[in-house]
């Protein structure tokens, strides 16, 4: 499956493509897009339809927002989705093994969600914003932060 996805990449990686980026930052922006779709799509889903409330009300006192909620549901999915994606396609070419980079990218994640976080709390809870909008903008915000991260760190030689 990883040799049809790359194929089906390396497709549109013609032309001018060829002449503005790296085939690794086409297989990045490609593999990462797609991921982003993902999440998009999962967590309007979740907010919009799946999730019913405002707050929900958890053991101990603690209460969690359904912008908060979607956030939870949708990261582990794309956590897992957005690994295989970048070590099999992206940086296939990273000397590191897995154990190695698969904590980097963890990493590396968790420093997203933390930006995705506290971008959502400002822009849903201080801005007013709708927040399926909210995680699009904080999602462009979070792509540079990760593209240097993986490219430099997690996938480091690749």
């Amino acid at each position: 499956m990883i040799k049809t996805i790359t194929k089906a990449i390396d497709f549109f990686y013609v032309g001018p493509i060829r002449r503005l980026m790296p085939q690794q930052t086409f297989r990045y922006a490609a593999c990462g897009g797609g991921n982003l779709v993902l999440n998009w799509l999962l967590y309007g889903l979740l907010y919009d339809v799946v999730l019913g409330f405002d707050f929900l009300h958890l053991a101990g006192g603690i209460y969690i927002s359904r912008h908060i909620a979607a956030l939870a549901i949708t990261f582990p999915i794309t956590l897992s989705t957005g690994y295989l994606l970048q070590s099999r396609i992206s940086f296939a070419g990273s000397p590191l093994g897995d154990r190695v980079s698969s904590v980097r990218y963890l990493v590396t994640t968790l420093g997203s969600l933390i930006i995705n976080y506290v971008c959502l709390k400002i822009m849903v809870e201080w801005w007013l914003l709708y927040a399926p909008l909210a995680q699009v903008l904080t999602s462009l915000i979070t792509i540079v932060y990760s593209y240097l991260l993986q490219k430099f760190w997690t996938f480091r030689g690749a």
